[in-house]
């Protein structure tokens, strides 16, 4: 027995210390370190302000020993339930072939068409509305993080008050200003900044804890019971500042693509979990020796030597945190444009590496102005928190509604399991949602009128194009009926390689149809090129792209695209050579259709809406910019059409 044990520890340690495991250790911890920076930059700012607002905000209740055990409770058990339970456990099971988020996961039940008002569809529209909201909580998230940390010159010296605002201004203008450069140069500075602030946050917390063990008590779930049957309507109210310690728990499953579900998992259970965890609890712990700490309690249990190193990190911190939303919105933005519920934006790629470092112009200006004048018209960090959580916990209430439905659907979960686990996570969504309406009045007004913005131009540019592409029909005919009339009467051939964009493969693009019937001439060599987004993230090379050989010189090309990935044309190209399609770049002439848009006498949409919808399309990105045609190949043909 001896002999055999001491066989499988050889064998044991050999496996372990060889190249392959020691390169699969290397690479975790690097992905380790790399989602400290990305992925829980958000929620790892949440120390500074979450439990002040319980105790000091416009909800705050008078701190008790009995009131602030009641509180710690409610924040452990909502870490160790929403985050640990809910999105780890569960929600990260959700992948769109590796990829996460509420836009991945919604197009795991997405219907084919989007005017088919089935009970899906419906789901599909809360699912979207839900990944609105995200450009709301990008406003927000980084004005209040940023300015909850300057707020600690204050706590050096009220003469440094007057200027809080101002540098926390002049911060978040210069974060956004450096968008257009990338992340690159910094990025590998985030994850160990962050594995900093954690290991700080847990020994400030712990010294504390150490003077103070009986805050341990609040581990213990009837003292959140307590509070809530204590305070009625009062305590129910708090939750909704409770709930600012699980903000950032969506980014966990956003970011799944970018660094897989086992470094999160691991960096959550090893680091981030146990240090916010020390940190809430010993803000509690001097609160129970000095309630007047409320005012600030993550600074209170900052000693005075390491007061300014501390407003400094706080501050490098906050920015990275901001810096994760931000490039969120960006992801998110691309991935709207692909799946069709946005036009055509300019999407910059700042990195030659990583697909997946890119910077949309528009989204950044227009968060700059919205999160700067966020900062000016709310002046303190206690007003935006006031303001901040409805947003967040409707995609969260939106997730668990949509997960549910991918268990029912793809993983055929029991209808008693799926009554159990559903009713479970609902009570918990639920009553953070309720908790967090009472905001509505203090300015959480703001990130449901943007997610409502947002959505109203989604759902009409996704349903103006699906009214577009039913006119166009009316006006061309199929491929197979065409290609019968130019047998029997054939017109004249030039020789040359034309390639007509169409969005339907088997019907002929108007642009052609105006083409033979003005210039009476059509190309030795045709192709007709449909892009598709599947409902995947990336499309492997092998796969991107189909042609089909039609015969008379004509091909059909399809080129797929997952929802994370930008179709260059270039690209196209050489990999239809590949499957038998010799066309030369150089000899190519692209044919596009420009659509000139009208309201007809019966509109399909509302009137204000067809404008949107007109107004959109002529300020959508070039298709010659987006698709990376060159200039001097294209043609363009006009044909008004009514909506």
């Amino acid at each position: 027995m001896i002999k055999k044990l001491n066989k499988r520890e050889t064998r044991k340690g050999i496996e372990t210390s060889s190249p392959s495991n020691e390169m699969d250790r290397k690479h975790l911890m690097a992905l380790s370190v790399a989602a400290l920076g990305v992925v829980f930059g958000d929620i790892g700012t949440s120390p500074l302000y979450a439990i002040r607002e319980c105790f000091y905000g416009d909800f705050g209740i008078v701190v008790t020993p009995a009131n602030v055990l009641g509180v710690l409770s409610l924040i452990f058990w909502s870490l160790i339930l929403v985050v640990s339970v809910k999105y780890l456990t569960f929600i990260l099971r959700a992948d769109n072939h590796g990829e996460g988020g509420i836009i991945a996961l919604t197009s795991l039940i997405r219907p084919r068409g989007l005017m088919k008002m089935e009970g899906k569809w419906i789901l599909v529209a809360v699912g979207v509305f839900g990944a609105c909201l995200l450009y709301g909580d990008g406003m927000i998230t980084p004005a209040i993080s940023v300015m909850s940390a300057i707020e600690g010159m204050g706590v050096i010296t009220h003469r440094l008050d007057p200027y809080i605002l101002p540098v926390t201004v002049a911060i978040l203008a210069g974060l956004f200003m450096l968008q257009p450069r990338g992340t690159g140069s910094v990025g590998a500075l985030f994850g160990p900044v962050i594995f900093v602030w954690f290991c700080t946050l847990g020994t400030l917390g712990a010294v504390q804890v150490f003077k103070n063990p009986a805050i341990f008590h609040a581990l213990l779930p009837w003292h959140g019971i307590d509070f809530l049957l204590r305070n009625h309507v009062h305590g129910f109210l708090v939750l909704g500042a409770v709930f600012l310690v699980v903000t950032g728990a969506e980014a966990l499953y956003a970011d799944m693509g970018h660094f897989g579900k086992r470094p999160i998992r691991l960096v959550w259970v090893a680091l981030v979990l146990p240090a916010l965890l020390l940190n809430y609890f010993g803000q509690g712990a001097v609160l129970l020796v000095n309630p007047q700490a409320a005012k600030d309690p993550f600074y209170a249990i900052v000693p005075a030597w390491g007061m300014i190193p501390m407003v400094f990190l706080a501050t490098a911190a906050t920015i990275i945190a901001s810096q994760a939303v931000i490039s969120g919105a960006f992801s998110l933005t691309r991935q709207a444009v692909q799946l069709g519920y946005l036009p055509r934006i300019k999407i910059v790629h700042t990195s030659a590496r990583q697909i997946g470092q890119i910077y949309v112009p528009l989204v950044n200006w227009v968060l700059m102005i919205s999160t700067i004048s966020l900062a000016l018209g709310f002046h303190s960090s206690s007003k935006l928190a006031a303001a901040y959580g409805v947003a967040v916990t409707s995609t969260m209430l939106i997730s668990t509604i949509l997960f549910f439905v991918v268990a029912k659907e793809k993983w055929k979960w029991s209808p008693i399991w799926m009554a159990i686990f559903l009713g479970f996570f609902l009570v918990i969504d639920i009553s953070f949602f309720a908790a967090n309406i009472s905001k509505i009045f203090h300015g959480a007004w703001f990130p449901l009128v943007i997610g409502g913005i947002v959505f109203v131009v989604m759902i009409t540019w996704k349903q103006g194009r699906e009214m577009l592409w039913a006119r166009l029909r009316r006006r061309t005919m199929t491929l197979n009926k065409f290609l019968e009339s130019i047998k029997l009467d054939p017109p004249v051939r030039v020789d040359g390689q034309a390639v007509f964009l169409t969005g339907n493969p088997d019907v002929v693009p108007v642009a052609l149809l105006h083409n033979l019937k003005h210039n009476k001439v059509m190309h030795t060599q045709i192709a007709f090129l449909n892009f598709r987004t599947r409902e995947i993230p990336r499309v492997p090379n092998d796969e991107k792209v189909e042609v089909t050989k039609l015969g008379s010189g004509f091909y059909k090309i399809i080129a797929y695209y997952g929802f994370m990935e930008n179709p260059r044309i270039e690209h196209i190209f050489s990999l239809a050579r590949g499957k038998g399609l010799d066309f030369d770049p150089d000899r190519i002439s692209y044919f596009l259709g420009r659509e000139k848009l009208s309201i007809s006498r019966r509109p399909g949409m509302r009137r204000w809406r067809i404008k949107l919808f007109s107004f959109m399309s002529r300020n959508a990105m070039e298709a010659s910019d987006f698709f990376q045609i060159p200039g001097s190949k294209i043609i363009e043909l006009g044909v008004t059409l009514e909506l």
